[in-house]
């Protein structure tokens, strides 16, 4: 674009002023021209189409709708004042809703006026209404400029005090449009536009804020969504360039006696084809000389943990050291545990450092780390420490990643001379890792097989009004010598709330499943460790035939004798949290099922969540409908759920044009990597625009 018209200071545009200018920077950001232009549309409304009251059949649709206010009223007090106004064409009533800004709305609304509303009708209790509609005066929508399709932009109460609502917004815009130089400064090459039969940046834009036909507008907002997710598919690949061809990393060659002497006389069963393939890829990246971010993705029991067991033997014949990171200590424990009695006949060192370790067992860890006594460290957040240092960290492996903030990962990168492989192991990716993996700067491995002799776990869903029935079958399990997890959810903010949620049910279970026929343990946050451990072990020696806890045991647990998952409150939980709950059975040879309890009312999101995990035990299909749900985070900076900072596109939704925006820049990236061919000089000025401000995290996975 033409850079000083760009750079015009928002007062300065035709009809802001000082004033506007002031509300425009406070409440949007909006400091000049470029963000002005910038500021797109939610959505356009088609004045020419009317629709009456006795015609509304459906919540699917927004509609329009001209008529009059006949009756007004605020009801309720304090936060639960609404404004409740009724609204009356020609064929009937419909009532109208505001449960903000009522000070805003109510003195704009006069009875003798004939109004055009524009909103999403709802039924409630056999009646519509429409929630918080947009409203204009009838003679001041015939009058709008801007052809057919109106513009409609997000605003404020601030706003509109200062006569920026949505038409203040839309005519500012129409003004800056109008101004619009001829020459204005594209962003792709014109050979790319051609090829992709995109319209160019000012047409754009024009289009955005004021079309004449929707196809313009749809034409224009394919091509600034694209524009969007090509820079961003650039980004990525750029990094993964840095990372695969120019960051150097320990490079492993030899398969030596520690590695071979394990395989061949102490692993104790045949690997699947899927860990043996993955080994194979792992063997490859850590052989290569430069840095390998890999990402392994298998169900909980799909043998991920023995395949990085594998990887650390490697580092550990060509001289480094290993670092296992875990978000739980009960997890630590468990990895400690499981790695000490792999390796307890070879010459191997393993080392646990968690926050409960004493200070004079962690001075030794510290010194025997800086030694290279000690070949492999496991532990919690406490391996991040200052105080931590490696004599050779060449390996890095994260369990269950979501669990651990990316700028910790980056503290655990920098202990390292040369920047450690890292290996990632994750029993469901979340829309993060989705995004990176999909169509980003992350190696991935997927473990498709389960070993010999295990079967999926059957998943239900059961109301409330089911529980006796429920109670009967758990007790038929019991019978056959099974065991039984009862999970209570855990949220943050209330955590008596939790404790007596947990409490109650544990009460309802004992008066069900009595003593001494029955024993149960139980287990929450408020427990001291040493009790939490005692109950655990309990329940893993098979002393107990129910566990009743908060979501403490979503990770760390495994007693393969366990057979039953029983979720209380399901609609409280996440689908990766789900997932990782149930992954606590299915790991015997005995058939195991998840029953998923819920009140008869669930919200949309919550039936979704619900039928997704009742249809599919695959990780990556369940990770696809949380990135629908939750949005895939801003996949290069240290945010890890919601939406990205796009204006436009959206992941979850945009997947075939960031499918086709990713060939693209796959095809460009490997004829010009540096971007330094002349006819891709606006292409790298867009690059570099992408990058600035923007710290790097991605190559920490």
């Amino acid at each position: 674009m033409n850079q000083s018209f760009l750079d015009t200071p928002i007062e300065y545009v035709k009809g802001v002023g000082p004033s506007r200018a002031d509300a425009f920077k406070s409440e949007l950001g909006i400091y000049k021209m470029s963000d002005l232009l910038e500021y797109y549309p939610f959505r356009h409304i088609d004045r020419t189409v009317f629709h009456t009251v006795t015609s509304i059949d459906s919540e699917a649709f927004s509609i329009q709708l001209k008529g009059r206010i006949v009756r007004l009223k605020e009801l309720g007090t304090g936060r639960a004042t609404r404004l409740s106004a009724t609204f009356q064409d020609d064929t009937g009533q419909i009532e109208l809703l505001w449960f903000k800004g009522i000070k805003w709305v109510k003195p704009k609304i006069k009875a003798d006026l004939e109004y055009v509303i524009y909103g999403k009708p709802t039924q409630f209790k056999g009646t519509w209404n429409i929630a918080h509609p947009d409203l204009e005066v009838a003679s001041n929508v015939e009058k709008l400029e801007g052809g057919r399709f109106q513009a409609v932009y997000s605003s404020s109460e601030k706003l509109g005090k200062k006569g920026l609502n949505s038409a203040g917004i839309s005519k500012v815009l129409r003004n800056a449009i109008a101004q619009l130089p001829a020459n204005i400064e594209e962003t792709l090459p014109e050979s790319m536009i051609a090829s992709l039969g995109f319209p160019s940046r000012r047409t754009a834009i024009i289009n955005m804020h004021a079309p004449q036909r929707i196809e313009d507008y749809l034409a224009a907002l394919e091509r600034l969504k694209f524009e969007e997710l090509f820079f961003l598919q650039l980004v990525l690949l750029r990094q993964k360039l840095v990372n695969t061809k120019r960051t150097l990393g320990a490079r492993f060659p030899k398969v030596g006696e520690l590695f071979t002497d394990f395989y061949q006389k102490h692993l104790g069963f045949e690997l699947t084809g899927a860990q043996k393939r993955v080994m194979k890829e792992v063997r490859l990246d850590v052989n290569s000389g430069y840095h390998m971010n890999r990402l392994i993705q298998g169900d909980v029991g799909s043998g991920k943990t023995i395949v990085a067991l594998l990887a650390g033997l490697l580092a550990i014949d060509n001289g480094y050291q290993v670092c296992l990171m875990a978000p739980t200590e009960i997890l630590a424990q468990q990895h400690y545990e499981g790695f000490q009695k792999m390796l307890a006949e070879l010459p191997a060192k393993v080392a646990l450092l968690t926050g409960s370790v004493k200070t004079a067992a962690r001075r030794a860890i510290h010194e025997g780390l800086e030694s290279g006594e000690i070949n492999i460290l496991i532990g919690t957040h406490a391996l991040i420490e200052p105080k931590v240092k490696f004599k050779c960290l060449g390996m890095a492996i994260i369990d269950e990643q979501h669990r651990f903030g990316v700028a910790q990962r980056a503290k655990l990168w920098a202990k390292a001379t040369l920047p450690p492989h890292v290996l990632v192991m994750t029993a469901t990716p979340i829309p993060r890792t989705l995004a990176m993996t999909m169509y980003g700067d992350l190696d991935i491995s997927v473990i498709d097989e389960l070993p010999p002799g295990r079967k999926a776990i059957k998943t239900v869903h059961r109301t409330d009004a089911h529980r006796l029935s429920v109670f009967a079958f758990l007790k038929d399990e019991i019978k056959k010598g099974r065991q039984v997890y009862v999970v209570y959810p855990l949220i943050e903010e209330s955590q008596s709330m939790d404790y007596k949620d947990l409490m109650d049910g544990y009460e309802s279970i004992s008066r069900s499943f009595p003593m001494p026929e029955y024993q149960i343990s139980i287990l929450h946050g408020k427990m001291k460790p040493e009790d939490k451990d005692y109950e655990m072990k309990r329940f893993a020696r098979g002393e107990t035939q129910l566990l009743v806890a908060t979501t403490v045991i979503e990770v760390g647990v495994n007693v393969p004798n366990a057979s039953v998952m029983v979720i209380e409150s399901t609609e409280r939980f996440g689908l990766s949290q789900l997932h990782q709950l149930r992954g606590r059975v299915g790991r015997g040879a005995e058939q195991s099922y998840c029953i998923l309890m819920s009140g008869q009312k669930l919200s949309s999101d919550a039936r979704t969540r619900i039928k997704t995990m009742c249809d599919t035990n695959d990780g990556f299909k369940i990770s696809e409908v949380d990135l629908e749900l939750r949005g895939p985070g801003d996949i290069m900076g240290t945010q890890q759920s919601g939406l990205m900072n796009f204006k436009l596109a959206n992941l979850a939704t945009d997947q075939v044009l960031l499918s086709r925006a990713r060939q693209v820049a796959i095809a460009l990236i490997d004829e010009d990597p540096d971007l330094t061919d002349p006819k891709n000089s606006l292409i790298a000025i867009g690059l570099k625009k992408a990058l600035k401000q923007r710290k790097d995290w991605s190559k920490i996975s």
